[in-house]
C-alpha cells in the first residue's frame, strides 16, 4: 500500500493559485526547470479541485 500523502493544509483560492502560476512564468522565453514544471502540475491539479468544488476552504 502506498504511503498516505501529507495533509496539503488550508486550500488556497483559485486567485491565489493563479497567482502562483502566473509568477512561475516570468518571460515567454524562459523555459521552466523541472522542479518548476512539477509545482505548475500540482498546481493546475490543485485549482481543477478548487474549480469543481472538491475542496472546502478553512474558516
Amino acid at each position: 500500500m502506498p504511503p498516505t500523502p501529507p495533509d496539503p493544509g488550508p486550500a488556497r483560492s483559485a486567485a491565489a493559485l493563479n497567482e502562483r502560476i502566473r509568477a512561475l512564468f516570468t518571460h515567454r522565453d524562459v523555459r521552466l526547470t523541472d522542479e518548476q514544471r512539477e509545482e505548475y502540475r500540482l498546481l493546475l491539479a490543485e485549482l481543477r479541485q478548487v474549480e469543481r468544488g472538491d475542496v472546502t476552504t478553512a474558516a
